[in-house]
């Protein structure tokens, strides 16, 4: 029988637009849910953000976000199904009054995005049979984003889950003026290309294991989501599987952007 910690460890070479990125992943040796391989999958994107990083940094494009401009706190956030029930888990874990508070502003927020005739629309999106596109989410992003709702999970424009956040709050950089993220719209923001979208592959991933659409969840209505289906998320599989399927996942969307 296998100790509960034990890992298995496996050596990554994956080809990125910036260079071949190489690491060592170990996952647990025992059963585990789909939402443990998402610390997993973020690391491979970050190493492979960090490459392109280093290569605008070599023409002189720095990237310029810094704690507290939370420009993009106000953006609708994609949250891939398993990159959900594992940030559910962390708010289940939070100190009571720390996820006390989050939970008021998620409310707070559901309610102005009713109000607004929004939250039903996300919600919709959330539980689609639907192979959605990015051309199908682009008129929800841009009312939300007009809207400039800040994300439940700030505190004074400081991300309170900054360990936990979603995939796609870490790879959004940009090497434009920060004060310009303020009204992406009209100015020439210039991000850093990214060179796979992890919660992308978590989705895929996602969707080969339940045979459904490959989704992407709102994050105003993710919390909900997780609860509504976490009986999808008690199944195990072995980790060294879910990380073979992942980084596989990875590779076909490499291949793709070539």
């Amino acid at each position: 029988m296998n100790a509960p910690n034990a890992r298995d460890t496996f050596r990554l070479a994956l080809p990125t637009p910036a260079g071949e990125l190489r690491a060592e992943i170990a996952v647990p040796t025992r059963l585990i849910q789909v939402s443990d391989i998402v610390p997993v999958m973020r690391s491979l994107s970050e190493q492979a953000l960090v490459l392109e990083e280093k290569k605008h940094e070599r023409v002189g494009e720095t990237p310029s976000c810094h704690k507290g401009c939370a420009a993009c706190c106000r953006m609708l956030v994609p949250v891939s199904p398993p990159e959900a029930f594992a940030l559910k888990k962390t708010v289940d874990q939070l100190p009571a009054a720390q996820r006390d508070r989050i939970l008021q502003r998620l409310a707070t927020l559901q309610h102005t995005l009713n109000e607004a005739g929004l939250l039903g629309r996300l919600v919709q999106l959330s539980e689609t049979r639907t192979q959605l596109s990015d051309e199908d989410m682009e008129p929800v992003n841009r009312e939300y984003y007009a809207r400039r709702l800040p994300c439940p999970f700030l505190d004074d424009d400081v991300c309170s889950l900054y360990e936990a956040r979603p995939a796609a709050c870490r790879e959004l950089l940009v090497t434009s003026p920060a004060e310009w993220c303020q009204e992406m719209d009209n100015n020439p923001v210039r991000t850093v290309p990214v060179p796979f979208r992890v919660g992308t592959a978590l989705s895929l991933l996602w969707a080969t294991i339940t045979g459904g659409v490959a989704r992407l969840i709102p994050l105003p209505v993710a919390l909900d989501w997780a609860e509504r289906h976490a009986g999808e998320n008690s199944v195990r599989h072995n980790g060294a599987t879910l990380l073979q399927m992942g980084v596989e996942k990875i590779l076909g969307l490499l291949r793709h952007k070539a």
